[in-house]
């Protein structure tokens, strides 16, 4: 299937980039040519206009310029030319001129003007005085008499107007199409200037013609632009963009192959040119001819690696296998709940755990950190584990086992692993144990009611680091309530991307957040945090979680509390009762049985067990399983008294007929499953087990 295309091919680009040269060069000659012509003909009419401006201002008077110049801005010419255009009477003007004897040479001057200007075919010749960008008109042929001296001026402005500098030409629009002018001054016989000649030329036809001359230059522009473009798109397509095509078209048929490449699938095209394409297409031919190697190689790596990538998942699941996976594992047993997890960086990882019963009474737990990562790690640990509990099963102790376990795995070790390991062996009846660590993390230790801290003592070396070692081993005692927590390296020091460790300081923060939790709850919670902490950085070591809690005594999940023995605390030892057994999934009807026999229980100890008025009363409240029931014991230091030894009244007899006393205990004894006093350490324990 061909790939869709959203780019624009190269031949619109190029032709796109040879139309946009043709018309920036075909609007630059033309433009180039325009203002060439146009600048040699504007200086042609500057030059002549400014030749005649100077023969005229040679012809004129300036000394009786000057003295027309004085008359004209007299007051009383203003007042003789105001009448004149109110009555329309030019000869107003005239006589007054006569008067002062100056219409001879007025008349004279402007024939003078009239006929350079019609000799010229000037628009028009004049003789003006020049404030700013005012003109005072003193002889124009054009105008008629109404307009001599029709703007007046001061001595004062007109001195600015006395110099020989000349005036620049210039080309400009007015109301009267294009005209070119020139000014010239005329001087007087003190070599002052007393007024200026002004000739316009007319450039109206040049202007026209100058526009025809600019359109056949642009239509002679555009015509040799389209010859060149024509010209250029046939070689540029002969040179460049066809073969280009071509090698396009054949690329794309090499990458659409979906069965495989073979060298038949190599390009071969008439390309023989010798530039940067035909460089190009070699190129391409060498770039194909190995990839057809490269990718048939890939395919035989490939399926190798599919088949190493199966067989490592059938070992992901056989080690995990290999490991305790079904919580609880000994669902009779009631004496502890244990619970483990593991988390290999890679398919197979070199971290392990175990627990499993030595015997009836005795519960061995496992916990090992294989050197190195991978498939050898995983070997190793394989047969690491399977030495540990054979020997373990035997009946030696911890140090025992890793000893004997530390010489078999030293024969042979050429690759040099070891192994850290945690190994204890408790006894379920009494909570003492022996444990022996040979290198490995220090445990986590929380006592009743307390929090989870840290147990750091002297370890040894680890397992197969060299022939001959001996392993110390080291005694405990777990109590009722007690919980007990190993891990591998993998834990504490685990990395962000920030290149922080966990550390155990977050682990013991995470676990003492809510320490009566039972241990797969803090295992699950323990592993997100950290996991949350990590983020997006990548998982170094493998993260191996044993967790054990235990109970001793057939129980767990036991809870106690201690009041004074009065009947005031009756209140507050019912709340504690209800809220357990809630917690144990406790039915209402056998709720409202323990509470019965609880209030019995506990009226009696606080009714008779002081005679003195001053003691307390300890209740504890465990979940049992198989079968599920709660037991709950009461233990007081008062009088020694065994409720069951009383006999139990005679129901059928009415009850005057009936001895005083025993009913309540009788009752309790019928409501539960089962009723058990023991008399220990100068304390009364009485305890009621309830199925539910």
């Amino acid at each position: 299937m061909k790939r869709e295309r959203k780019w624009v091919s190269l031949n619109i680009k190029v032709n796109a980039v040879i139309m946009v040269i043709v018309l920036v060069l075909a609007g630059g000659l033309a433009g180039i040519a325009y203002y060439v012509n146009g600048d040699r003909t504007d200086r042609l009419f500057k030059d002549h206009a400014a030749q005649e401006a100077a023969a005229i201002a040679h012809f004129v008077d300036g000394d009786f310029i000057g003295r027309l110049y004085e008359a004209l801005t007299d007051e009383t010419y203003a007042e003789v030319r105001l009448e004149a255009v109110n009555t329309g009477n030019e000869q107003l003007i005239t006589d007054w001129l006569r008067e002062r004897g100056l219409y001879e040479g007025f008349e004279q001057t402007n024939e003078t003007l009239r006929i350079y200007r019609d000799k010229l075919g000037a628009a028009s010749v004049y003789l003006q005085s020049v404030i700013g960008n005012r003109g005072v008109n003193l002889v124009d042929p054009s105008e008629d008499m109404f307009y001599v001296g029709s703007v007046e001026i001061s001595a004062e402005e007109f001195s600015q107007y006395s110099t020989n500098e000349r005036i620049e030409p210039t080309v400009s629009t007015t109301e009267f199409g294009w005209l070119c002018s020139a000014y010239e001054p005329v001087l007087n016989s003190n070599g002052r200037a007393v007024t200026l000649v002004g000739v316009d030329i007319s450039m109206n036809d040049v202007m026209r013609e100058r526009r025809q001359f600019l359109f056949h230059m642009m239509l002679f522009s555009v015509c040799l632009m389209v010859l060149l473009y024509v010209i250029s798109l046939m070689l540029i397509r002969k040179i460049a963009t066809r073969p280009l095509g071509m090698l396009s078209k054949a690329v794309d048929g090499f990458a659409d192959a979906r069965d495989g490449y073979t060298e038949a699938d190599i390009i071969s095209l008439p390309i023989h040119s010798r530039d940067e394409i035909g460089d190009l297409y070699q190129e391409i031919r060498s770039m194909q001819g190995r990839m057809v190697e490269y990718l048939n190689n890939l395919t035989r790596v490939t399926a190798e690696k599919e088949r190493i990538g199966a067989e490592l998942n059938v070992a992901t699941q056989i080690q995990a296998d290999m490991l305790p996976r079904i919580f609880p594992p000994f669902p009779d047993r009631t004496e502890f709940e244990i619970f483990a997890l593991m988390h290999p960086a890679k398919e197979v990882g070199g971290d392990f755990y175990d627990f499993f019963l030595v015997d009836e009474n005795h519960l061995a737990m496992v916990i090992a950190d294989v050197s190195g990562k991978g498939v050898p790690a995983a070997l190793f640990m394989v047969i690491a584990k399977t030495l540990i509990k054979n020997r373990a099963q035997m009946g030696d102790s911890p140090a025992q086992v890793l000893a004997n376990v530390n010489e078999q795995l030293c024969e042979g070790n050429e690759s040099n692993l070891f192994v850290t390991v945690w190994l204890a062996v408790i006894d379920l009846r009494t909570g003492k144990g022996m444990a022996a660590n040979a290198g490995h993390e220090h445990p986590i230790l929380r006592r009743k009611d307390g929090l989870y801290e840290l147990v750091v003592y002297r370890h040894s070396m680890a397992v197969a680091t060299m022939e001959g070692l001996r392993f110390k081993e080291h005694a405990f005692e777990l109590h009722p309530g007690d919980s007990l927590f190993v891990y591998t390296d993998g834990v504490p020091e685990a990395t962000n991307e920030h290149n922080e460790l966990y550390g155990t300081d977050r682990m013991l923060e995470v676990l003492n957040r809510d320490p009566d939790a039972d241990m797969e709850s803090q295992l699950i919670v323990t592993k997100k945090e950290m996991e949350a902490f990590v983020g997006t950085a990548p998982q170094f070591d493998d993260v191996t979680m044993l967790g054990l809690k235990y109970f001793g005594s057939g129980a767990k999940n036991m809870y106690e509390i201690t009041v004074d023995a009065k009947v005031d605390a009756l209140s507050e030892v019912l709340a504690f009762i209800d809220e357990h057994a809630e917690k144990m999934e406790c039915g209402i009807k056998e709720q409202m049985q323990l509470d019965i026999a609880v209030e019995e229980i506990f009226v009696n100890i606080a009714s008779y067990a002081y005679p003195e008025g001053n003691g307390t009363a300890t209740i504890s409240v465990s979940e049992r399983t198989n079968p599920h029931a709660i037991e709950i014991t009461f233990r007081d230091s008062g009088i020694p008294y065994n409720p069951l030894a009383k006999e139990d009244p005679d129901v059928t007899l009415a009850a005057e007929d009936r001895q005083i006393g025993g009913l309540g205990i009788y009752m309790v004894k019928k409501s539960m499953d089962d009723v058990l006093y023991e008399y220990k350490d100068g304390c009364n324990n009485l305890t009621l087990i309830k199925n539910i």
